[in-house]
C-alpha cells in the first residue's frame, strides 16, 4: 500500500510525518521564506524531520529555492553526508535504495527554463542533467539542478544537500571517493547513471571555479584547448591548430581523382597509419570510395592489410609511415609468399622513430643481456621497432612482438602459462609504467573482477608476477611525452566533465587521468584503434538516445588521428535523420604549437624529402612542437606526403630507378649468429599473430623460454 506523507508543522525546529494525506502538503513542503533547513528522511522509521540548521540566512537568490539544503558550515555538510551515507547502507537491496533515491527526487522543485540550455548540460549522464549555479554576495554556493530521469533528479538532490550554501573551498575538497558508499545499486548494473555522483559533483566545482575567478575579475587559468564540433550540418573550427586540421577534411575532387587513377591503373595498395597528416588522410579516404585498397590503421594492421591486398591484385604496396612499419609489410609479404609485391616508403631518407632509435641503442643491448641472465625470461618487444632490433633480441631472449591493444594480454598469458616466468618489457618506458600501474591498481580488485581481464589469473597471481615485470627505462615516444603535467593540469581544469581519450604510451600523469575516467566509463586507455571503437560507441548511444547531446572528446594521441575520427562521427550524425548530436572533438595542445620559429631570420619551414615541416617551438631538439602544449604532431610521420605518394605511384614500375631510394629492401644481412635478419626479425612477429587468432602464446615460443631455463 502506498504511504502518503504529509507533513504538519510543530515548531521552528522540528516537523512530524502524518500517514494521512494532505491537501496542502505540497504547499507545506515548499514553503522555503523560512529559515533553511536540512530535511531528513529516515528510511527505517519512515519518518520525515525537519531539522533547523545553524544558519538562519534567507535564500535571495532569483531562482526558485531548492527544497534541499545544506549548512554553511563545513562541519554541517559532513554530518549530512555522513547521514546520506547511514541511509544508504540501512538499505541492503538495491531496489530499496532505488526506491529511496525517487522519494529524494521529489523534493527537488522544478528547474526555471532559463536554466535548461545547453550550457548548463552535465556530460557524461545517459540521461539529460542540467546544473546552475550562483555565487551568492554572502560567498556561499548556491546550486539548482534538474533531469529527465528521477534516478538522476534523485542523486543531484542529494548533492545539493550536500553543497548547496557551502563555501567554494568546501565545493572543491568533496572528493568522488567521498560517494563511494551512496551506491544506488541500480537494477541491470547501468555503469553511466551510477557515474552520475561524479559527474554532477564535477560540473558543481567547475562552475564554482568559473564564479570565483569572475568574482575576483580574474582571467581564466587555462585557455580552451583548440577543437572541431561536428553537427549533421557540418563542422566548426575553433582555434587555429584546429583550422589548420580541418582544412583537408573536405579535400579537391580533382586531387583524389588524381591518386585514384593511377591507384588503378597500376594496380597500386595504399597501407597508412592513422597519423598521417591530415592533407594525406584527407585525399586517401575520399579515395577510399573509388579504390578499395587502401586501408588507414594502427601498426598491428598495416601488415596485415597488405598482405590482402597482395591477395586481391595487387603489385605493389606503398607504406604511409615510419621505417620500421614497411620493414614489416616487407617481411610478412614475404612470408606469405609475396615476395614478388614491391614495396615503397614515401622518402629515399630515414623515416625515423624516437622509439625504434631507442631499442637501438646500446642501452637496450645492456637491459635484454641482463634479462637474458636471469631465465626463464621472455621479451616483449613493442612493435614499433625495426626488424632488426626484433632480430637481435630474439637471439638473446625469447621474444614475441606485441602492440598497445594487445600487451597487457599478451604479459597476462605469459604469466599463466609460466608462473615463474620474468617478463622484459621495451622500448617504451611510459608505457612500461602504466602497465605495471593497471596490475597495481588489479590487486585492489576481486578475483571475480580479475578473472574478467584474464580468467586463468586471480588477485594471489597478480601480485605474484610484480615483482618479476620489468621494464626498459630510456624509452619515449616524442609525441606522447608531450601529455605532461601542464597539459594534464589544463585538462583537470578545463574538460574534467569531457570523455578523455589516452593513447597507452602516454606519461603516466594522463595515464592516471583517464584510468580515472576508464573507471566511470568516461576514458579510454589503449592503442589508436581502442580510441577510435571508444568514440564510436559513445557516439553511437547518444544517437540511439535521440535527444540533443553534446559530447566531448579530450585526444590524447597524435593529432593525425582526427580524419578517421571525423569520419566515422559524421557518419554516425549524418545515420540518423535530424540527429540533435553535437561531437566535440579537442586537440590538447598549445594555441601557438604549429608558430614559427623565435628568430625573426630563421626559416618558416624545412624540407625533408619531398615533405615540407613547421618550423615549430623545439624543433632543433627533435621535439616537433611545442614542449609546453605537446601539439602532438609526430614530425616523422609528416614526412609521409600527398606530393611523395604520387611520385613514387607515377613512377612505378621503376624501370630507370627513379625512386631507388623508397624500396624497401629485403634485408640481407645476419645476424650474430649467422641468420638473416628478416627471418629472426619476423619469428617475434609471428609468434603475436598467433596470440592473436589463437588467444594462446604458440608452443614454439614456451618451448624457447624453457629450454634457455634448462641451460643455467
Amino acid at each position: 500500500m502506498a504511504l502518503a506523507l504529509s507533513v504538519t508543522p510543530t515548531s521552528s525546529s522540528s516537523c512530524v510525518l502524518s500517514r494521512n494525506p494532505s491537501p496542502n502538503f505540497k504547499t507545506t513542503l515548499l514553503n522555503f521564506a523560512s529559515p533553511r533547513r536540512i530535511h531528513a528522511i529516515n528510511p527505517l522509521h519512515r519518518s520525515f524531520q525537519c531539522l533547523q540548521s545553524p544558519s538562519q540566512h534567507l535564500n535571495t537568490s532569483p531562482f526558485t529555492t531548492s527544497a534541499v539544503t545544506s549548512s554553511s558550515s563545513s562541519q554541517t555538510t559532513e554530518l549530512v553526508l555522513q547521514r546520506l551515507v547511514k541511509e544508504f547502507k540501512s538499505l541492503t537491496e538495491p531496489i530499496d535504495r532505488l526506491k529511496w533515491v525517487l522519494r529524494y527526487a521529489s523534493l527537488l522543485p522544478p528547474m526555471p527554463d532559463s536554466s535548461r540550455t545547453e550550457s548548463n548540460r552535465v556530460m557524461g549522464c545517459t540521461a539529460r542533467v542540467w546544473l546552475d549555479a550562483e555565487l551568492g554576495q554572502d560567498g556561499k554556493m548556491r546550486f539548482w539542478a534538474d533531469s529527465d530521469s528521477d534516478v538522476s533528479k534523485g542523486m543531484c538532490s542529494c548533492l545539493i544537500q550536500l553543497l548547496d550554501s557551502a563555501t567554494p573551498e568546501e565545493v572543491m575538497e568533496l572528493k568522488t571517493e567521498d560517494l563511494v558508499e551512496l551506491n544506488v545499486g541500480l537494477l541491470g548494473g547501468e555503469r553511466s547513471r551510477v557515474n552520475t555522483w561524479h559527474n554532477v559533483l564535477v560540473s558543481m566545482q567547475k562552475k564554482t571555479r568559473r564564479l570565483v575567478a569572475e568574482k575576483e575579475g580574474k582571467a581564466p587559468t587555462f585557455e580552451t584547448f583548440p577543437s572541431l564540433l561536428l553537427t549533421s550540418d557540418g563542422i566548426e573550427a575553433k582555434g587555429s591548430f584546429a583550422e589548420a586540421q580541418a582544412k583537408y577534411l573536405f579535400p579537391e575532387e580533382a586531387r583524389v581523382q588524381q591518386l585514384v587513377k593511377v591507384l588503378k591503373e597500376k594496380k597500386i595498395g595504399v597501407s597508412a597509419h592513422f597519423y598521417m597528416d591530415p592533407e594525406v588522410q584527407g585525399v586517401l579516404t575520399a579515395a577510399q570510395k573509388h579504390w578499395p585498397h587502401i586501408y588507414i590503421s594502427d601498426s598491428l594492421i598495416m601488415a596485415d592489410a597488405a598482405v590482402k591486398m597482395a591477395k586481391a591484385g595487387c603489385q605493389y604496396i606503398t607504406v604511409l609511415g615510419v621505417d620500421f612499419m614497411s620493414e614489416n609489410v616487407r617481411a610478412i609479404l614475404d612470408q606469405a609468399g609475396f615476395g614478388e609485391v614491391g614495396v615503397y616508403r614515401m622518402s629515399d631518407e630515414t623515416i625515423g622513430c624516437s622509439l625504434a632509435d631507442a631499442a637501438s641503442a646500446p642501452a637496450y643491448l645492456n637491459y635484454l643481456e641482463a634479462a637474458s641472465l636471469s631465465p626463464p625470461s621472455l621479451h616483449v618487444v613493442y612493435i614499433n621497432t625495426s626488424l632488426e632490433t626484433k632480430a637481435f633480441a630474439h637471439e638473446l631472449v625469447p621474444t614475441i612482438t606485441c602492440t598497445s591493444s594487445n600487451v597487457v594480454q599478451t604479459i597476462l598469458q605469459a604469466f599463466a602459462d609460466m608462473p615463474e616466468l620474468n617478463v622484459w618489457y621495451g622500448p617504451d618506458t611510459y608505457m612500461g609504467a602504466n602497465i605495471v600501474k593497471l596490475f597495481q591498481q588489479m590487486t585492489l580488485m576481486t578475483d571475480e573482477e580479475i578473472a574478467n581481464i584474464h580468467p586463468k589469473h586471480n588477485l594471489d597471481s597478480i601480485r605474484s608476477l610484480l615483482p618479476r615485470l620489468h621494464y626498459f627505462q630510456e624509452g619515449t615516444c616524442i609525441v606522447h611525452h608531450l601529455f605532461g603535467h601542464e597539459v594534464v593540469e589544463r585538462i583537470k581544469y578545463m574538460y574534467c566533465d569531457a570523455f578523455l581519450t589516452a593513447h597507452l604510451e602516454v606519461p603516466g600523469e594522463m595515464f592516471s587521468l583517464a584510468m580515472e575516467a576508464k573507471k566511470r566509463d568516461m576514458g579510454v586507455v589503449g592503442s589508436t584503434q581502442n580510441i577510435l571503437d571508444f568514440i564510436k560507441k559513445k557516439v553511437q548511444e547518444a544517437v540511439d538516445r535521440d535527444v540533443d547531446d553534446h559530447l566531448q572528446f579530450v585526444l590524447g594521441t597524435e593529432s593525425g588521428m582526427v580524419t578517421s575520427i571525423v569520419a566515422v562521427i559524421r557518419s554516425l550524425l549524418n545515420s540518423s535523420a535530424n540527429s540533435k548530436v553535437k561531437v566535440e572533438v579537442v586537440f590538447p595542445v598549445s594555441s601557438d604549437s604549429m608558430s614559427k620559429t623565435t628568430s625573426p631570420k630563421g626559416p618558416s619551414s624545412i624540407k625533408v624529402g619531398d615533405a615540407v615541416l613547421p618550423i615549430v617551438p623545439g624543433v632543433a631538439g627533435g621535439e616537433g612542437c611545442s614542449i609546453h602544449g605537446g601539439c602532438a604532431s609526430c614530425p616523422y610521420m609528416k614526412m609521409n606526403s600527398l606530393n611523395s605518394l604520387l611520385k613514387v605511384c607515377q613512377n612505378l614500375p621503376d624501370v630507370e630507378n627513379v625512386i631507388g631510394g623508397f624500396k624497401a629492401e629485403r634485408f640481407k644481412r645476419q645476424t650474430p649468429q649467422g641468420k638473416l635478419i628478416a627471418d629472426v626479425g619476423c619469428e617475434p612477429i609471428l609468434h603475436m599473430r598467433h596470440f592473436q587468432a589463437n588467444k594462446e602464446l604458440p608452443k614454439e615460443l614456451l618451448d624457447h623460454v624453457l629450454s634457455r631455463e634448462g641451460k643455467r
